[in-house]
């Protein structure tokens, strides 16, 4: 794309109040684009110069203007878009999808319909987008003082009733008891084109605010499934857009305690992942805050604050912070023993003592105490269903790393080898990554018999193509 001819340019006046609202010289922002650009491969050379043309009115090639608006937006500690640096050009707009915490439910149904669709035709600038710092706390913040919605009853489509909703309900949960068995890439096709064309028509349809508050409560759930199978696959800057929506779509619904459970089941494991520890502790401490509905008067359940409270441990172990991380997982552990199952929603059913014991576990490993890591993963592994086969996978990895940190190796290598069996047999990126993770771990001790025969057996899974699968 050229830059705009100068016959048509104007000055651009959307910049220059973001530079000034910033604090930001024009080198200093030449300089953040650069680094910005740097972060993802590109040789950029941009000075205070440019930056004056550019408030001018001339618009940089390319991916340029969606640098300008993460290195304004770093600076801001907020999303920012082409849209507010007065450079959208349709595609550069195009590139934001899903960023935003919209203002009203009618914009959020147009903007996750959006997202959906540019996930269902495959645009490049989605799937091969990357996560935007800015991005990952900053929702939370318009979670916690955004008022509730008056009201989201809708007039268009075809009337959309409990049926519809309870529909959207039931496919989630097969959907998802298939993920827990067969990875992310296997199913998320199927819940990208359910969302896509089902979930959308229902959105765009006429309902009540009752049926409207159920139905964006159903929605959010799947959207929110949709963005951990892209952490599944490997996507984490798709699945970032997801969890916001999946927010904001929460946010409709009424529903506080499942909105804190968006932040630290979901965004705060995605920065954990990205290196992000101190973003961890801050969604997790936002979901235990923000998750009592100003609406309702109704809080999150015993079992969710147990949730929460671990996924605040996990941030904790991973700074190295052992009083702070004990002391989070004191208040999960106190947490579940209030616990009362038949008073969970649905969506915290899945999480129960082993998936509480799998927390603890990597807490564990990160402090590196591996003693109580092996305690831990094999209580994981006790109370883990056959059918939830990538969580066995991790939690075996889990119980191999904490005998290498032991140095028990001939144990840590016959115990990878289950956990090998495992992943194998499942289309998931997570799974992956715990497996690369081992590997690193191991590779101190490659000239130890045990460890040249795991990796042996590494490399003969990826070249063999036995088709065995694992009975339900």
């Amino acid at each position: 794309m050229a830059a705009r001819s100068l016959a048509t340019r104007q000055p651009n006046e959307r910049l220059a109040s973001l530079i000034q609202e910033a604090g930001c010289s024009n080198a200093g922002l030449a300089r953040r684009v650069n680094m910005c650009g740097a972060e993802q491969g590109m040789d950029l050379r941009y000075d205070k110069t440019s930056v004056a043309r550019w408030l001018r009115g001339q618009q940089p090639r390319g991916s340029v203007p969606n640098l300008i608006a993460e290195a304004l937006g770093r600076k801001l500690g907020r999303p920012v878009t082409v849209d507010e640096i007065g450079m959208a050009d349709g595609r550069s707009l195009a590139t934001n999808i899903g960023l935003q915490f919209a203002p009203t439910p009618a914009a959020t149904v147009d903007v996750v319909t959006e997202l959906w669709r540019s996930d269902v035709n495959r645009r490049d600038f989605l799937l091969n987008s990357s996560v935007a710092v800015a991005a990952l706390v900053a929702p939370s913040r318009d979670w916690l003082i955004t008022e509730p919605d008056a009201a989201v009853s809708r007039v268009g489509g075809p009337r959309v009733g409990a049926s519809d909703v309870e529909a959207v309900r039931a496919t989630t949960e097969m959907l998802s008891v298939l993920d827990h068995r067969f990875g992310a890439g296997h199913i998320r096709p199927v819940v990208v084109h359910y969302l896509g064309s089902v979930v959308s028509g229902l959105l765009g349809g006429t309902y009540t605010d009752e049926v409207g508050r159920a139905l964006f409560a159903a929605v959010s759930r799947l959207t929110e499934l949709a963005g951990y199978m892209a952490v599944d696959t490997g996507q984490p800057g798709l699945a970032q857009r997801y969890y916001i929506q999946a927010l904001r779509l929460a946010q409709a619904a009424g529903d506080r305690p499942y909105g804190g459970y968006v932040l630290a089941a979901g965004m705060s494991h995605l920065a954990g992942s990205l290196g992000n520890p101190r973003e961890i502790t801050q969604l997790a401490r936002a979901a235990q805050e923000g998750s009592k509905s100003a609406r309702t008067g109704t809080g999150a359940t015993a079992t969710t604050m147990a949730m929460f409270h671990a996924a605040e441990a996990r941030g904790h172990a991973q700074l190295g912070d052992v009083r702070a991380c004990e002391s989070s997982l004191a208040r999960a552990e106190t947490a579940m023993e209030q616990s009362r199952p038949d008073e969970d929603p649905v969506w915290i059913a899945h999480f129960d003592r082993a998936y509480l014991a799998d927390e603890f576990a990597h807490c564990y490993r990160d402090l590196d105490r591996p003693r109580q890591a092996e305690e831990a993963a094999r209580a994981a592994l006790e109370g883990h269903a056959e059918t939830r086969v990538r969580r066995r996978a991790v939690d075996t990895l889990l119980l191999a790393t904490a005998h290498l940190q032991q140095n028990r190796l001939d144990e840590a290598c016959a115990v990878a080898g289950d956990a090998l069996h495992l992943v194998t047999r499942l289309h998931s990126a997570r799974g992956e990554e715990y497996l690369r993770d081992f590997q690193r771990r191991l590779a101190p001790y490659g000239a130890e018999p045990a460890a040249r025969d795991f990796m042996d057996a590494v490399r003969a899974s990826r070249d063999g193509d036995d088709e065995e699968v694992i009975p339900a």
